[in-house]
């Protein structure tokens, strides 16, 4: 239970903190660039990062240090709520995923991210049980 309510805790402050999310190599002006995510076992995940030297632990990690990294400024809470559900794939969010256990993995689950875009949702299935979703 105590591990549950760090857990609620750490995901309430990543809701309310703006976080750097670069940008992917796709060509065109940056405003047309996608958020830069990887693949893993099947879910998207875009790359955030709590500041730059977490970015800067990234470029390093992936030998491109000496690139320029582009990247927003997107609260945490707009990449959850609008960014995952846009994707159109599972998808969910890794913050400095270049810092080990010192990272978080927010995934596309129920109570991280909107019931549509959660893996563990089924509104059929819940709807045929008589459970009601507010909207």
């Amino acid at each position: 239970m105590a591990r549950r309510r760090e857990f609620a805790a750490l995901l309430g402050d990543f809701r309310r903190t703006p976080v750097l999310v670069p940008l992917g190599d796709g060509p065109g002006p940056d405003e047309e660039r996608g958020l830069l995510t990887a693949d893993l076992g099947g879910i998207r995940f875009i790359l955030a990062f709590s500041d730059e030297q977490a970015l800067a632990r990234y470029a390093v990690a992936r030998g491109e240090a000496a690139r320029e990294w582009t990247y927003q400024t997107i609260l945490g809470a707009r990449l959850l709520d609008v960014a995952v559900p846009a994707a159109g794939v599972p998808c969910g969010v890794a913050l400095d995923c270049a810092d080990g256990e010192e990272g978080m993995v927010f995934p596309p689950v129920r109570g991280m991210v909107p019931d549509e875009a959660a893996l563990d949702f089924d509104i059929d299935a819940d709807r045929d049980a008589g459970v009601r979703h507010e909207r």
